[in-house]
């Protein structure tokens, strides 16, 4: 999958569209430049597959939707507290108030599973279908025919990271820790924004928010700088990936010749040729944003001089490490059933067992 990423990043028909794309973002006014982003953002993806392009927008709208109504709903809380604050309607009892504000945050919460169930169904589906279908074959001897038809399902490059970037801002705003994205065109912006899209990172919308639609001015130093990003990008996965995949495959295509020490060179090789290839993507994903004046966070930070291995998961992919931090982990432990589970571990086996258990669940 990292290397069908990565290849698109090098072909002479992207550097070609990545010119083109730079100088009409520089030449057009100002408050159309996330407007040129967007279409060439389309454009880009149509490009791969012309059926993705559907894909990312069912998920998009229906985040943005989803969005919408959950932030009216915290406006019509804020507004009826404002309006038992200045007297405009009689002062209900505590238990009405509370009545009331489980209601709309019922409202609130339904609206945000259905959304996200809907879309980690999309992403399930999608990626994940002729995977069992294919183990289901084997396992039962059904006959390649049977499954043929569900082969031919549609995996969308980079549906991982567009859906976790969508879900991530869905649960921020749900959690009110971002304002509502009322523009849908923007919207799709954030979701669709071109060099990110096929291998993240996973951009949390706060961040990317902050310089995606602002106007840019031609800028010499982050053209310079962004460009140098984009050659050491391309040093990663051209010169060291590429060259250390021929030793790779060699060592592990004859295993009955290549045993022993050649072991542990084809472990150490595949190490070098996943990190190029990967963070050779990530480098050529900030470059081009940088020339735009876009700000994407990094998502490597020298992994391998890591001095154990928590240090280790904290450097290798960290958006993807901390959107499952803060997304998944913390969310569940702190949920009713761990907390329960959690209790039961602490009055019949003791604290450090119940401390552990939400952990392992």
């Amino acid at each position: 999958m990292i290397e069908g990423c990565i290849v698109v990043f090098v072909s002479y028909l992207f550097i070609g569209f990545l010119i083109c794309v730079l100088l009409l973002y520089y030449v057009v006014p100002k408050c159309a430049q996330w407007v040129i982003l967007l279409i060439f953002s389309y454009i880009f993806y149509s490009y791969l597959d012309i059926r993705y392009p559907i894909f990312i927008t069912i998920t998009a709208t229906t985040v943005y939707l989803a969005g919408l109504m959950i932030d009216k709903y915290q406006k019509v809380l804020i507004s009826y507290k404002e309006s038992i604050k200045n007297g405009d309607i009689k002062k209900p009892s505590r238990e009405e108030k509370l009545a009331y504000k489980t209601k709309i945050n019922f409202r609130k919460k339904s609206i945000m599973l259905i959304c996200l169930i809907f879309n980690l169904l999309i992403l399930a589906v999608c990626k994940y279908t002729g995977f069992v279908l294919d183990n289901l074959s084997n396992v039962f001897d059904i006959s390649s025919d049977t499954v043929l038809n569900f082969k031919m399902l549609v995996i969308p490059m980079g549906i991982s990271f567009y859906t976790f970037q969508a879900v991530a801002y869905l649960l921020d705003l749900y959690w009110e820790k971002c304002k509502c994205q009322k523009n849908y065109f923007k919207f799709l912006l954030f979701v669709t924004f071109f060099p990110q899209l096929i291998q993240g990172p996973i951009s949390r919308y706060n961040d990317l928010s902050e310089t995606l639609y602002k106007p840019h001015k031609f800028s010499y130093r982050n053209i310079y700088y962004g460009s140098l990003r984009v050659l050491w990008g391309y040093f990663k996965k051209l010169v060291l990936a590429d060259r250390v995949a021929i030793a790779v495959i060699t060592l592990s295509e004859d295993c009955d010749y290549y045993s022993g020490g050649y072991v542990f060179f084809a472990l150490l090789f595949y190490s070098l040729q996943l990190y190029g290839d990967f963070t050779g993507g990530i480098d050529i994903t900030i470059g081009i944003a940088e020339m735009f004046g876009i700000r994407v966070r990094e998502n490597f930070i020298r992994p391998y001089f890591s001095k154990n291995i928590a240090e280790y998961w904290q450097r290798w992919h960290i958006s993807m490490g901390t959107w499952f931090r803060d997304y998944m982990f913390y969310p569940l432990s702190i949920s009713r059933p761990v907390k329960s589970i959690t209790t039961f571990f602490k009055n019949h086996f003791g604290k450090g067992a119940a401390k552990r258990v939400a952990i392992y669940i």
